[in-house]
This record gives C-alpha cells, sequence and structure tokens, in this order.
C-alpha cells in the first residue's frame, strides 16, 4: 500500500520510512501540512501518518482541512502528545487511530494493516481468491498450500487488484498506488509484474480490460 508519511523529524521519517518499506508498501514522506495537503490534494494513497507538532499548521488543522473538504482516507496520529484530551481531540478530529511516541515498529504496522483492511472494506485479515491466498500480515501468498516468492512489486500489485476485486484498475491507477515519488518505472513495467503474476499465480486470475486497465473477477 501507498503511504503518506507526515513527520517533520527527519531521523524519525527516514526510521519509519525504510522500516515499512522492507516490505510491500511505499512510503511517500512530506515534512509540513501544507506539503501534506498539496499531495493529497494530487495523488491518490491508502492511509496518512501524522504528526501533530508540524512547523507550519498544526497536524489537527491538516486534519480538519481533510476531512471539511470530503477526504475520507484513513489517518493515524502519531504523536508525543500523550494526555487523553490530546488523544480525544485527534480521534473527534477525523483520525482514525492514534499511537503514542515512542512506540514498536510492530505494532505500528499492524495498525496500518487494520486500517487498510477498514479502508477498503474487507475485515478479514486474509485475502482468498480461489485456491490462492494472500497473507498481509507476513506478505506471503500461497497457492493452494505452497507458498509463492512474489518481488515486493508484484506482491503490491496483486494486493491492490485483490481489494478491489470486480473493478476495472487503469494501468495510471495502478502506478499511482504501487510507486512512489522516488521510483522510476518505465512504460512497460506494469505488464512485465502482470505477466510474471499470471505465470506463478495462474493465467486467467488477472483479466485486460481492453482500453480501460486490469482487474481480478468477483467469485
Amino acid at each position: 500500500m501507498r503511504i503518506l508519511l507526515v513527520e517533520d523529524d527527519e531521523l524519525l521519517a527516514d526510521g519509519i520510512q525504510t522500516s515499512l518499506s522492507q516490505q510491500a508498501n511505499t512510503v511517500d514522506w512530506v515534512a509540513s501540512g501544507e506539503a501534506a495537503l498539496h499531495a493529497l490534494k494530487l495523488e491518490q494513497f491508502h492511509l496518512v501518518i501524522l504528526d501533530l507538532g508540524l512547523p507550519d499548521i498544526d497536524g489537527l488543522t491538516v486534519l480538519k482541512r481533510l476531512r471539511d473538504r470530503g477526504d475520507e482516507i484513513p489517518v493515524l496520529i502519531l504523536s508525543a502528545r500523550d494526555q487523553v484530551q490530546d488523544r480525544v481531540k485527534g480521534l473527534d478530529a477525523g483520525a482514525d487511530d492514534y499511537l503514542l511516541k515512542p512506540f514498536d515498529v510492530s505494532e505500528l504496522k499492524a495498525r496500518l494493516r487494520a486500517l487498510s483492511r477498514r479502508g477498503s472494506g474487507n475485515a478479514h485479515p486474509e485475502i482468498q481468491l480461489a485456491n490462492i491466498r494472500i497473507l498481509p500480515s507476513s506478505y506471503q501468498v500461497y497457492k493452494s498450500a505452497e507458498e509463492v516468492r512474489l518481488s515486493r512489486r508484484e506482491y503490491a500489485l496483486l494486493y491492490e487488484l485483490a481489494s478491489h476485486r470486480g473493478r476495472v484498475l487503469s494501468k495510471d491507477q495502478l502506478e499511482e498506488l504501487v510507486y512512489g515519488w522516488s521510483d522510476d518505472v518505465s512504460s512497460n513495467t506494469m505488464e512485465v509484474h502482470i505477466h510474471n503474476l499470471r505465470k506463478k499465480l495462474n493465467p486467467d486470475l488477472i483479466k485486460t480490460v481492453r482500453g480501460m486497465g486490469y482487474m481480478i473477477e468477483k467469485e
């Protein structure tokens, strides 16, 4: 999934980016509230990790502006403000979760997975596609009982298509969901990943809708 990290502490942001990007996540980082609002207006993300103490506008203001313009993207507040009233203010302003600093990265990952499931309308911790099983908690994929090794990008692409079963996603949409600002994407990269997924999993799993994009049909 593609995550926007809004954090003005460069060292902390680098650590979070490194940790989350080791698996099938793409993490883009901005250090100010205005930059976050601009990025969220122009591009598509699955989740936002939002610090409150930003250098220009407060994180709560960012959150309120997002909700006021109708943006329902899941937001996890990551803050050192540990008073009950701070957590209440954050949740009442529209946050979906609130995690205190310092934090354990494994807990952050688990909370992000929960928010992602909730955002996609799939509360179950696994995704089943006939004989294919996707385990987001461990980024593993099984065909029948045998694990299938996928690259980081192949897994991310499969997860997006599986999370949007029955919906056609264009090449541009998929690239925006799977790749970040720092990724160098060639013109045929998406087609190569689609080819590899069909070869490893099932030739008929991913449908090409001519002139529109790709989809995994609902069972």
